[in-house]
């Protein structure tokens, strides 16, 4: 053992010395010697190699020394370096190298998945793991670095170590790379060549970057994380750095034969995007997702919860991605496969490309994954076929197609959710289950069946579910989380917000913060005016006051100015801004009036984008993106990439799923609350070389009302309390009580309907078994106890689709009554809901607009104030409001002054009825979890198809319906926003 002097005990050298000697005392690591051992023009420990290739492919060495004789070591030379000039060192260390005649030398043995083949074991553990102090790297100068990892022979990783007790640290041995290890012409730090990462290290803290590119290189965190937030925890009589040398309780060496061989394996990838290349080596908490979900699967089997909250810009796509490809070659203890297939699935209408492709790139083997993006029988085929890895959206699995498929109850699925929300618990997430679960029954008894269909709703033992997400609801707490100690769900793996902004992986959006306050002076036409009454209609007039020139000329000047002075200068001039608005009518106006404005005064280094969806009526034009821009809408993201371009505009387009690095302010017009403030505002988060500070200017939301949203989301998602699954009896004594509802006849309806396949006889004789209760509903006059139970059902439908998921029930009524209910909701008819009211300028005037400062400062979170979630404890009941009161005749008379038509109150009461049939817990999940750009077209067609159906015996409607696009899109325009409110508050 090294011992050290009183004078040298606090330099760099001790602290290195200290990790070698875990390296090769713990995890059998060789120390080798530079200048002796290290070939400076090769960048290889060639002794270590050749040593390696004879001990394990013997008889191929054999061959080559046969066919080169002398020659065979520096034959060996030239294709390693041949391999290694035109491939990636961990690519190369996968493939090996091949030399004439057909000789093939592995370079690496991984840990094979089985142990059926002990030969791949043994082999496994020969691989030499070597560490190297000081190694002077160049033939340029006398630089030496102060330690490199290799694995036979190749070195795979670089170390710059700082011993803090010198007033050094990890920010030194960064600048020491960027300042002192220019990669050029230096094979050992070449990009793809050399070493795969480069790491800095001190006691506390590490950073890494896999290619070095001297002022510019880049260093990403590589920390587990301190109590919620930065850094690493204490390790008893050790550095908190210890993980990556030594083996901890809770965690295995980063440098471990098992994890360094896994990382290099299995995790490292290069991904293409155009001509740029970067290297992707997994971050601490990306690869402990992915190992400890892997280690929990095999000691658990399938039927597991895996709940895993990191936060946004982290990289979910790549931990997805290692996890859908590790997941299927996992092996129980009896060396069988664990799960056949995984299947990735997103809420998302149109698959995310950055996912598709990401997943994609990592297959190793073709065929391999099966992105579903045409009809549901192509998912049903890739099932039944037993595809490895299908990527699908969770719509596919509700249709009939999928309600087919059975059998499959003997295989175990790895389900991976992209996104995990609450249409988890909907309709559409139990046919997925369904489909993965169903096998046929041999009972004729109606209890016996109806107990298999509520199982089949229950946790399933062939299927373990990955739910990632960075802002988990309180229903996918309770549906994934694992109960902590505390009795509540918890994630299992968190990489919170607070620990992405503490370590500068992402930044902190609400540190520059600043909301405006609009102050209205508006005069009526007519005083006491009822239309003007109701909190619709204040928001119908707050909605006229803010499309007025007047207060948007006011914000575009706020915007444009701020821009300038704060924002312009940012990123070399390459900063770029994005204005969020309520509307798309929003959307356009501002984009006028800031060109207006921009030309106005001469700002010829600013230009704007606009985004929304389809066609908009504007000033007897019909307005597209496209005609705004002069561009295609697929164009549009590459075209504010450029330089040309400075501020875009948005009406619900963007403000999710949009990576653009650029972007420094945000201007938000527009009330944001829960998850769309956190969604929306975190499109400043990402990084970026020279960007450190972001800006937003709110002219909607306080700072108060934005941390209120953030915080929950802060730390780890938490519950205030589990919800009380009790509350189920509740409402279903609610509902058995009522009026309405015959339990006879619920039981007639259950004996019929779980028969199996229903005829075209059996769905009518249902019909008519539910419609005795539709009949007493009509009867009633009290329209408030009637709104009342139509509340009571939907919340009823809604809460036992979460609680059978979440626990076995073994309740044959509650699914008899769930079936019946479903029925029942369904065939009750619309409610008399008055439409909005137009206001238009002979209405109201707007007298006075003034714009004021209001707040200025950092909105920032704290340790600590993380708000709880509360548990699911709401159940809509209410009665009718004051606006709902209202009379129809406005609007009505408004619309059919526009389009020449003559719509009646009773024509739009047919209008509800047409999106109340369309609006079933499919569309309802997909209008509540897609930007509208992405659900309109869905809605729209079905929309159409339902009004035709409706129209069918009325030929003036259907024509009209039919010739009249103009009145067809305001009809369907208006209802989807309805659809769109009532699907939120579902």
């Amino acid at each position: 053992m090294t011992t050290h002097s009183t004078a040298d005990i606090h330099q760099e050298k001790v602290f290195e010395e200290h990790i070698v000697a875990s390296l090769t005392s713990g995890l059998g690591y060789v120390e080798r010697d530079c200048p002796s051992h290290y070939d400076v023009g090769l960048a290889l420990d060639t002794e270590l190699l050749f040593q390696f290739l004879r001990e394990t492919q013997t008889d191929a060495w054999k061959v080559l020394e046969d066919h080169y004789s002398a020659q065979a070591e520096s034959e060996v030379l030239k294709r390693l370096e041949k391999a290694l000039k035109d491939n990636p060192t961990h690519v190369v260390l996968r493939n090996g190298i091949k030399l004439v005649p057909n000789i093939q030398f592995s370079l690496c043995y991984f840990k094979p998945a089985s142990n059926l083949n002990p030969d791949l074991t043994r082999l496994y553990e020969a691989n030499i793991l070597s560490v190297m102090r000081q190694v002077t790297y160049s033939a340029k100068n006398k630089n030496a670095i102060d330690l490199v990892i290799f694995v036979n022979g190749i070195p795979v990783t670089t170390w710059e170590i700082k011993n803090l007790l010198t007033g050094q640290n990890v920010k030194h041995a960064e600048k020491q790379y960027r300042k002192d290890r220019s990669p050029a012409g230096e094979p050992l730090l070449t990009f793809k060549r050399g070493a795969i990462v480069h790491f800095a290290v001190d006691q506390d803290n590490v950073f890494m970057t896999t290619r070095l590119l001297n002022g510019k290189t880049r260093f990403l965190p590589f920390n587990r994380g301190r109590d919620g937030g930065a850094g690493n925890p204490d390790v008893p009589g050790e550095n908190r750095v210890a993980y990556l040398y030594k083996d901890l309780p809770d965690c295995q060496a980063v440098f471990s034969r098992e994890v360094l061989l896994d990382l290099i394996g299995r995790f490292i990838h290069l991904e293409r995007d155009g001509g740029k290349e970067v290297l992707i080596y997994p971050r601490f908490q990306q690869f402990d997702a992915v190992r400890k979900s892997l280690a929990d699967s095999k000691a658990h089997g399938a039927g597991q919860n895996y709940l895993i909250q990191h936060s946004a810009g982290s990289g979910k796509s790549n931990t997805i991605a290692w996890t859908a490809h590790q997941i299927i070659n996992l092996h129980d203890d009896g060396d069988q496969p664990l799960f056949d297939t995984a299947i990735i699935v997103t809420d998302r209408l149109v698959l995310d490309r950055q996912l598709q492709n990401t997943i994609g790139g990592f297959a190793q083997t073709d065929g391999v994954v099966k992105k579903i993006e045409g009809t549901s029988r192509d998912l049903k085929d890739a099932i039944l076929k037993g595809a490895r890895i299908i990527i699908t959206t969770i719509q596919k699995f509700g249709t009939e197609h999928l309600a087919t498929i059975s059998g499959q109850s003997g295989k175990n699925f790895a389900v991976i959710i992209d996104e995990a929300h609450s249409s988890q618990s909907g309709k559409a997430a139990q046919a997925m289950t369904d489909a993965l679960t169903r096998s046929a029954t041999s009972s004729d008894d109606i209890e016996d069946m109806v107990l298999a269909f509520q199982k089949a709703r229950g946790p399933q033992k062939n299927i373990s579910f990955f739910a990632f997400t960075a802002t988990p609801r309180n229903v996918t707490l309770e549906r994934f989380g694992r109960t902590g100690t505390d009795g509540n769900p918890n994630p299992f793996h968190l990489y919170s917000m607070r620990q992405a902004i503490e370590e500068g992986f992402i930044l902190d959006v609400l540190q520059n913060y600043m909301t405006y306050q609009a102050y209205y002076q508006l005069e009526k036409a007519i005083e006491d005016d009822p239309d003007f009454k109701g909190r619709k209609a204040q928001a119908r007039v707050a909605r006229y006051a803010s499309l007025h020139p007047t207060a948007i000329d006011q914000k575009v000047e706020v915007i444009v100015e701020h821009f300038r002075r704060h924002v312009s200068s940012e990123l070399d001039g390459q900063a770029k801004a994005m204005i969020v608005t309520q509307s798309r009518e929003h959307a356009l106006r501002y984009w006028q009036r800031l060109n207006d404005y921009i030309a106005a005064k001469g700002y010829a280094d600013l230009k704007a984008l606009v985004a929304f969806s389809g066609d908009l009526e504007l000033d007897d034009q019909t307005w597209t993106e496209e005609l705004a821009n002069g561009f295609a809408e697929t164009e549009l993201p590459k075209r504010f990439d450029t330089d040309e371009y400075q501020i875009l505009v948005v009406a619900e387009k963007y403000q999710t799923g949009f990576d653009q690095p650029k972007l420094v302010a945000m201007y938000a017009d527009k009330k944001l609350a829960g998850l769309q403030a956190v969604q929306t505002l975190a499109r400043l988060n990402r990084t970026r070389a020279g960007k450190d500070r972001t800006f937003v200017l709110d002219f909607q939301n306080t700072m108060e009302e934005i941390k209120e949203a953030f915080s929950p989301f802060f730390e780890a998602t938490a519950l205030e309390e589990r919800t009380d699954l009790n509350q189920i009896y509740d409402l279903e004594q609610r509902i058995s009580s009522s009026t309405y509802v015959n339990k006879d006849e619920v039981e007639r309806f259950a004996d019929r309907f779980f028969q199996g396949d229903l005829s075209t006889q059996d769905r009518l004789a249902l019909e008519g078994t539910v419609r005795l209760a539709v009949e007493r509903f009509n009867l009633d006059e009290d329209d408030a106890q009637k709104e009342e139970f139509r509340q009571l059902l939907r919340s009823f439908l809604r809460f036992y689709s979460f609680v059978a998921q979440v626990v076995s029930l073994n309740d044959a009524w509650l699914e008899k009554l769930y079936a019946y209910a479903s029925w029942l909701s369904r065939l009750l008819p619309s409610r008399e809901v008055p439409a909005d009211i137009m206001i238009t300028d002979d209405m109201l005037s707007l007298s006075a607009f003034k714009l004021k400062k209001s707040e200025e400062g950092s909105a920032s979170l704290v340790a600590g104030e993380t708000t709880t979630l509360a548990p699911i404890t709401e159940f809509g009941a209410n009665a009718y409001t004051e606006e709902e009161e209202r009379s129809l005749s406005e609007i009505i008379d408004s619309f059919n002054d526009r389009h020449g038509t003559s719509f009646s109150r009773e024509d739009f009461l047919r209008f509800e009825r047409v999106t109340r049939d369309i609006m079933n817990d499919e569309m309802t999940e997909m209008v509540r979890n897609n930007p509208a750009d992405v659900v309109y077209n869905a809605f729209s067609q079905a929309f159409f198809q339902g009004m035709v159906k409706m129209f069918q015996q009325d030929n003036e409607m259907r024509n009209i319906v039919m010739t009249d696009k103009d009145a067809r899109e305001q009809a369907t325009r208006h209802f989807f926003k309805r659809a769109q409110r009532q699907a939120k508050e579902a």
